[in-house]
């Protein structure tokens, strides 16, 4: 379901369908989710072959995807070894996407989470700045749709990513509006992780409508504070789920 959600929230589609698509698919969330540990070597093309029921041929070219993702090195003698995790193109949409598949890695979640304290609240200073009326109205929408499914905690939290998107977009910087990914990950991650329910909800709706009304009013300097107030709560619930576990 999130992986699916991450999808749709970032307008892009999975791998195209094919045999060799669904194996790449497989095979890299086994990689990411770390049943294949880094520095693992992957069996060969036949014993792929066998485990999935495809030719030698779709294995090799389901080999090849991850490779362009960073996940996997194929050299002559030795086999395919999973790659060390800090050479994962861990900003490619599919690794992000299929995280998604499994339980939440609270130690991911919280690097995604400060990852976003890097840009967030410069984004929504710049939103302030340079919002159009239909990209302001875009951000009100989100709120209002957060206001409306509060006690829903799945929808409350793609409604939540879509108001992070649209001070993304208002923030009319391309590279910024690139990284929307760490935040739906993020989010739709959090969902498994810290539990969210109707209070949590409905205590944190107010710090997003804070952030909506500063860049509504333009006030650059509050959108920034605001949002840097947003995503610290967010690491402080993250950490407290951390030290409980």
């Amino acid at each position: 379901m999130e992986e699916a959600s991450y999808y749709h929230l970032k307008a892009v589609t999975a791998l195209a369908p094919s045999l060799s698509s669904e194996v790449a698919a497989q095979v890299g969330r086994d990689i990411v989710t770390g049943a294949y540990s880094p520095g693992t070597l992957l069996e060969d093309e036949s014993a792929l072959s066998v485990r999935f029921g495809v030719s030698r041929t779709v294995i090799r070219d389901a080999m090849k995807v991850l490779v362009g993702k960073g996940l996997l090195e194929v050299r002559r003698g030795i086999g395919t070894r999973v790659k060390p995790r800090e050479e994962w193109g861990l900003l490619d949409d599919d690794v992000l996407a299929w995280q998604l598949s499994v339980p939440a890695n609270p130690d991911m979640l919280l690097q995604l989470a400060e990852t976003r304290q890097l840009f967030e609240p410069q984004a929504a200073s710049w939103a302030a700045q340079r919002a159009t009326r239909a990209e302001l109205e875009e951000i009100a929408g989100a709120i209002q749709a957060m206001k409306d499914e509060v006690d829903n905690p799945r929808k409350f939290v793609i409604a939540d990513a879509r108001f992070h998107r649209a001070v993304l977009r208002a923030a009319h910087n391309e590279f910024l509006f690139a990284l929307a990914g760490i935040i739906y990950s993020a989010l739709l991650s959090s969902i498994r992780l810290t539990n969210p329910d109707r209070d949590t909800n409905r205590r944190i709706l107010p710090f997003h409508e804070a952030v909506s009304d500063a860049i509504i009013r333009g006030d650059s300097d509050e959108a920034k504070a605001r949002m840097t107030f947003l995503i610290k709560d967010a690491v402080c619930r993250i950490k407290a789920v951390i030290s409980v576990a």
